[in-house]
């Protein structure tokens, strides 16, 4: 294995001179995949109806194209999947991922092509390994299998020929002969449907794996990692797989989890890297060991724009291109994808946290915030807060929700807040303080808001029972793969639901 290990990770190290290409060029590569869009689409449907053939410019082609959410594209993607071709992407689609809906829908279906899933996913997974291989040269990864903590519903027909099923299923039933060779579990446990059933599985068939590296959103990993310790009676996983060296994470902020996995995972050699990859598109990875920016991936398929977050309730807010941005400043993403998305506003927010090269930051989404009195909070700002509140107290959050409470007759408004502690603090109302100095210190807006108690009370902050969140996750049927509590709402129904089940 150890020969396999050296040529593999020379193959993957080879990518680096691509990517450093366009780190180089980032504005020239992008343009010229906006065109390798525009004349693949030109002969579809949407292609004519927009006059594709046409298009010389980009500004032709933001001025021609509507912005695009799921709502609008819902009627063709409807007709590509009971096999409609040439609708939005010329190639045949078999595929598509189930991810959470909108505000009109449960759920909603992103055409996966062919080309999306060989240039835009899977590219990424190589590319997360060319970039963990290019940083630590004398990695082991390939002597032993990747971890897949992936989702939770198994892939269902549409009819003989299409089907779908959540992103991390998709990807599973399609990986490649090399890379199902070295991951764990196998595709029957590993697309399981019911979580419960599948955590079992996944720790008894990997419990005498050699796990070099895992992959997982941080919340189902924890439980999956508790689970293989109950089981095996070590004191941390690298009493169970001594050659671990890497985790792959995504889809939640990994600040608040950053200590749990300390204690399972207690070496302060464990690389920790970050992926952003949606439903829609793989965005960015992490390219710097200590520094959890993520390098913007421009090479995959997908033309980006922006909107600047200020303007995102706008009729027709104008989208900037990747030459416009500038640092720090919070942006919606708009994509235009080879899986025939166009010009597709995400519903993430993002900053720069550097323009040469492009690197992000996700700050959270448009449409989980609090803004109800104007103070305009994102769960960057809530998260950040609580990291050091928790700092303070002695604390460690193990998951949490916060919505607002309105004004009445006789008082304020505010935020409240359902916590539920991996390791609670001595004092909730101490917590309470610090987390309420640190909003203040981190949102301008919220400071405003809470000065002299005018506008906004002090927060209320609930402290929840164990397992709170996996059983209203469970109760929701969200449970494992890339389901994540909702952190932040601009309404109270979340709150409502989770207090009504803890009696408070």
């Amino acid at each position: 294995m150890t020969v396999v290990n050296s040529i593999l990770s020379w193959i993957m190290k080879k990518r680096i001179h691509q990517i450093e290409f366009f780190m180089k060029y980032p504005n020239e590569v992008q343009e010229e995949w906006l065109f390798n869009l525009i004349n693949g689409a030109r002969n579809t449907e949407w292609g004519r109806k927009y006059d594709y053939k046409s298009i010389e410019t980009r500004e032709e082609f933001v001025n021609r194209v509507p912005l695009q959410n799921y709502d609008t594209l819902k009627p063709y993607i409807e007709r590509m999947m009971q096999g409609e071709e040439n609708v939005l992407w010329f190639s045949e689609i078999k595929w598509f991922a189930k991810s959470s809906g909108t505000t009109s829908d449960k759920s909603k279906f992103i055409p996966v092509s062919n080309e999306s899933l060989e240039e835009c996913h899977y590219k990424g997974g190589k590319d997360l390994l060319s970039i963990y291989c290019n940083n630590q040269p004398e990695s082991k990864i390939f002597t032993g299998k990747c971890l897949i903590v992936g989702g939770s519903n198994q892939i269902s027909p549409v009819n003989e020929a299409i089907s779908y099923g959540d992103l991390s299923a998709v990807l599973i039933k399609n990986l490649p002969m090399w890379a199902e060779f070295h991951t764990t579990p196998n595709s029957a446990i590993a697309l399981m449907e019911h979580w419960e059933e599948k955590l079992e599985s996944i720790a008894n068939a990997t419990i005498n794996v050699n796990v070099t590296n895992i992959s997982g959103v941080p919340t189902w990993t924890v439980l999956l990692a508790k689970r293989i310790l109950e089981i095996t009676g070590k004191n941390n996983l690298l009493e169970v797989w001594p050659n671990l060296e890497l985790y792959f994470h995504g889809a939640v902020n990994f600040a608040p989890y950053r200590e749990q996995f300390q204690k399972l995972i207690p070496s302060s050699e464990m690389y920790y890297l970050e992926t952003y990859n949606a439903s829609e598109g793989f965005f960015g990875i992490q390219d710097q060991k200590e520094n959890s920016e993520m390098l913007l991936m421009l090479d995959y398929g997908i033309y980006y724009e922006f909107i600047p977050i200020e303007n995102i309730d706008e009729a027709n807010p104008k989208t900037l291109s990747l030459a416009e941005v500038s640092l720090f400043k919070n942006y919606a993403i708009v994509i235009s994808t080879n899986g025939g998305l166009w010009r597709y506003v995400v519903g993430d927010t993002i900053q720069f946290t550097s323009l040469n090269p492009y690197r992000i930051l996700i700050t959270g989404r448009t449409k989980h915030f609090i803004n109800a009195f104007g103070e305009e909070l994102i769960i960057d700002n809530a998260e950040k807060a609580l990291v050091k509140a928790c700092s303070i107290c002695n604390a460690a959050i193990k998951d949490y929700t916060a919505g607002p409470i309105y004004f009445s007759d006789k008082k304020s408004g505010g935020h409240e807040w359902i916590i539920e502690f991996e390791k609670a603090p001595l004092d909730l109302d101490a917590f309470t303080d610090c987390l309420d100095a640190a909003l203040k210190e981190i949102n301008s807006d919220y400071e405003a808001k809470r000065k002299g108690n005018i506008a906004l009370l002090k927060p209320i902050v609930h402290l929840a029972p164990a397992d709170t969140f996996y059983n209203w996750m469970k109760n929701r049927g969200k449970l494992g793969g890339q389901h994540k509590v909702p952190r932040l709402a601009n309404n109270r129904k979340y709150l409502e639901e989770i207090l009504n089940m803890i009696n408070i």
